[in-house]
């Protein structure tokens, strides 16, 4: 599914469009962009047309672009899959493919924002989410939006010709209400 517009304080969340497809198959032709993501290859525009309209009626996952609010412009994406409606949990992932914009809190922001559509708006109890090792950056981003340690996956991920591990996070409802209260 495509997900709805969030506004957030920096940045705007909304559905990914055609448009956006030129911008993200620059980033996936960028091996620093894609180095801990687990598929890094460029894909074909006809590869990515198709992509966006699986992902469109895709009813275990829902997808956004991340747009920087001050200049519109799109820095990443972020989405909810392999939702498994029964238990109630799902996966999470992000990337922002804008170099430039690294650094900038905006992950932290996306991060925050689909947490809060997941338990809010569908329902969900849990999500969980993985990062390589050395990316300690979205590792951060996810312990301050709530995530924690649930697990490590040991020597899972090859960058570079050497094995890193594979962190595993995860942030209950419960825990995020009660994070949020004290905000």
């Amino acid at each position: 599914m495509l997900g709805p517009v969030i506004e957030g304080e920096r940045i705007r969340l909304e559905p990914p469009r055609a448009e956006h497809l030129a911008t993200y198959g620059r980033w996936f032709e960028d091996m620093e962009v894609t180095r801990y993501l687990l598929y890094r290859h460029p894909f074909t525009h006809k590869g990515e047309a198709d992509w966006l309209e699986r992902t469109a009626a895709d009813e275990k996952g829902v997808i956004w672009a991340i747009l920087a609010k001050t200049s519109g412009r799109v820095v990443g994406t972020t989405a909810l899959h392999d939702i498994n409606w029964r238990s109630r949990y799902g996966m999470s992932g992000i990337v922002i493919g804008e170099k430039d914009e690294w650094g900038k809190g905006y992950a932290g922001e996306a991060m925050r924002l689909r947490t809060r559509y997941a338990f809010r708006e569908l329902g969900l109890q849990k999500l969980i989410t993985t990062v390589v090792g050395p990316n300690d950056a979205s590792r951060r981003g996810l312990e301050r939006a709530g995530y924690r340690q649930c697990g490590l996956y040991r020597h899972h991920f090859l960058v570079d010709g050497q094995w890193h591990d594979m962190w595993i996070g995860e942030i209950f409802k419960e825990d995020w209400e009660a994070q949020e209260g004290r905000a």
